[in-house]
């Protein structure tokens, strides 16, 4: 029994029994915002969120925490962040100020989002984390686009080609490849020269020792005429004159005409005796 009475005359059992009897028990903070309906409380309990952030964005700084510790309190501080958000609406709605639009933000810049992940921001150490820190690494800015005065600047006569023999490098270049392409061009129409002459004479010794066999040639086309016309065969008694001969005939006779209507008689006598003589 006395042990019991020296526990309730501490100091603290005082206090908390001076706490019940006047009724202020520490109230606990509403998990929805919307089930507050009073205005001091609601700001009460926004005042309290932004102390337990400020308290876990001081110890989140500790790189010493450890990977998963500091995972934690970034979560927490996300969800708090979150929480004071719903609170600053709920103030609003029953007509306090609006902290969303001229609150401080003191706290929401000390976080950092990830580009392409908006609401989520990372506190202190947690930027550091691996597989956190090449989320915040900027890409190099691309080079500046040079506009069309700039690029025509640099066109000159050596953009053209007009300055490109005065290194002395391409002229002996060309000269040596010119050259070269004589050379080839010259050997190839020897060749080809060479084997022009060379199907010549080909052509020459055929026609030298070849034999025509104008009769078996006749009897050929006979027999195929034969096969043609169902075996009835067809044999010339005359002479039959080749078309050669015909053309010959033709113009004789167009000559003949021409003198006949144009020349005078003497001159047509003359004629007809260089014709006799000639055994036309």
């Amino acid at each position: 029994m006395a042990r019991n009475a020296e526990k309730a005359m501490t100091a603290l059992a005082r206090f908390r029994q001076a706490q019940l009897e006047e009724g202020k028990v520490k109230e606990r903070r509403p998990f929805l915002a919307s089930e507050c309906s009073e205005l001091p409380k609601a700001e009460k309990w926004r005042r309290q969120i932004i102390s337990e952030i400020s308290k876990k964005v001081a110890q989140i700084q500790n790189a010493g925490l450890g990977e998963f510790r500091i995972r934690d309190l970034n979560d927490e501080i996300n969800k708090l962040l979150r929480e004071k958000g719903h609170w600053e609406y709920r103030i609003r709605e029953l007509g306090g100020p609006d902290y969303v639009r001229f609150g401080p933000r003191m706290l929401d810049h000390e976080g950092k989002e990830v580009p392409g992940n908006r609401g989520y921001k990372y506190f202190g150490a947690a930027r550091d984390l691996p597989g956190v820190r090449e989320l915040f690494e900027k890409d190099p800015t691309p080079a500046p686009r040079k506009t069309r005065g700039e690029l025509m600047k640099d066109v000159d006569a050596e953009y053209y080609g007009y300055r490109d023999e005065d290194d002395g490098v391409l002229l002996p270049l060309e000269a040596q490849y010119e050259k070269e392409a004589v050379l080839e061009a010259v050997q190839k129409w020897k060749t080809e020269k060479e084997t022009r002459l060379q199907q010549q004479e080909e052509e020459e010794e055929e026609s030298i020792y070849t034999v025509h066999n104008d009769e078996a040639e006749d009897e050929e086309r006979r027999e195929e005429m034969e096969g043609e016309e169902g075996g009835v065969s067809f044999i010339a008694h005359v002479p039959v004159p080749s078309q050669k001969e015909v053309e010959e005939a033709l113009v004789r006779r167009k000559k003949m005409e021409l003198l006949q209507r144009y020349a005078s008689e003497t001159l047509q006598a003359q004629s007809q005796e260089a014709r006799t003589l000639l055994g036309i």
